[in-house]
């Protein structure tokens, strides 16, 4: 469990940290910033529920360290590049099919679906980063 947990934990912090900063960076595109404003597609930070924005990278980076933990001897080389390959994998795994619903489904702005794709990307590869110094 210690390889998990903790590792999970850290990778939640750092993915928290991450998501915020690409997504104020992306908020700099009106379109972006009228999807997060817009009611009828968000909800208003006011509702509780909101609240659950802030466990979800918590969630996310203790699955990737069980993943990660399973999987580990896949990935092969460098700490750097084992961590990017299970962040490539992830992504496309999850982030990419994940964005294209997204995408379809919802009257989004391209661009804040291009912006959830790039902070998940750079999100897996940072839980990856971390796992591969934490959990050899």
């Amino acid at each position: 469990m210690k390889k998990i947990i903790w590792p999970g934990i850290l990778a939640g912090i750092a993915m928290l940290i991450i998501g915020m900063s690409i997504s104020y960076l992306f908020m700099l595109i009106p379109s972006v910033t009228a999807d997060y404003n817009n009611s009828n597609i968000m909800r208003s930070w006011n509702d509780p529920l909101m609240s659950l924005f802030f466990l979800y990278p918590f969630v996310l980076g203790i699955a990737l360290a069980w993943i990660w933990n399973r999987t580990k001897p896949l990935f092969k080389g460098t700490w750097r590049k084992r961590s990017f390959n299970f962040g490539l994998s992830y992504f496309i795994i999850a982030t990419i099919p994940g964005m294209l619903i997204t995408y379809s489904s919802f009257p989004l702005s391209f661009w804040t679906v291009i912006g959830w794709t790039v902070s998940g990307f750079v999100n897996a590869y940072v839980a990856g980063m971390i796992f591969a110094k934490m959990n050899k």
